[in-house]
């Protein structure tokens, strides 16, 4: 699964340790979102889309391949 979790952040100028915080989850579980390694349960996407005021299928989206 693909997603804009980088640049959503990043447009808010917080790090991978900031929005960990805000989300309650690792940093590594941050960049593992971040760099694909991951896919989130639903409710930690919930959270995500919450967070960034977005719907969960404007920030993850299926992997092109």
């Amino acid at each position: 699964m693909d997603n804009r979790l980088r640049e959503l952040r990043d447009a808010r100028g917080w790090s991978q340790g900031e929005l960990a915080e805000r989300l309650q989850v690792s940093r590594q579980t941050v960049n593992a979102l971040e760099t694909g390694k991951y896919d989130p349960s639903l409710p930690l996407a919930f959270r995500i889309a919450g967070l960034f005021g977005a719907k969960i299928e404007e920030i993850f989206f299926p992997a092109v391949t």
